[in-house]
């Protein structure tokens, strides 16, 4: 796979997860996440041109087109049957969407890609999940080195 915007690797598919800084009334899911991470992230992967989706604790996958409400929910604080619950309702809303997909790339904490990766990984499907193992700053660092980069090849 070639790489772009930094590390982030050329897939299919993007699956960026949610953040607890929202707006305070509803918005295009994109817009709704208001974090300098999320930003960060969004931009990344919105310049790739490839399809995305967001991974809401409250409403599984959703289009970043898609109108939502803010809310206050996290898988952090689930139990593991509830997590496995939401991800097969991902999986069942993302299963229209896996067509051509060959390769799904990660920006998501481990709950939210838990057991998402095997069910990819079952259907042939390559993961990446290029800032595992990065702490909070260290990811808002690499995003921000893959943006810089990426301004710097324009």
């Amino acid at each position: 796979m070639r790489t772009l915007c930094c590390k982030l690797p050329d897939a299919d598919l993007y699956l960026v997860y949610c953040v607890k800084t929202k707006q305070c009334c509803p918005a295009l899911a994109r817009d709704l996440y208001t974090s300098d991470w999320f930003v960060k992230a969004r931009t990344c992967v919105e310049r790739t041109g490839r399809s995305w989706y967001i991974l809401s604790a409250k409403y599984g996958l959703v289009d970043p087109n898609e109108q939502i409400e803010p809310y206050e929910k996290t898988l952090n604080n689930m139990g593991v049957d509830d997590r496995r619950a939401w991800a097969r309702g991902v999986i069942e809303a993302l299963d229209p969407h896996l067509t051509d997909v060959k390769s799904v790339v990660f920006l998501a904490s481990k709950k939210y890609r838990e057991f998402l990766e095997s069910v990819l990984h079952r259907r042939g499907i390559a993961v990446s999940t290029p800032m595992e193992g990065l702490r909070q700053g260290e990811q808002l660092a690499w995003l921000k080195a893959c943006l810089e980069e990426e301004e710097s090849d324009q």
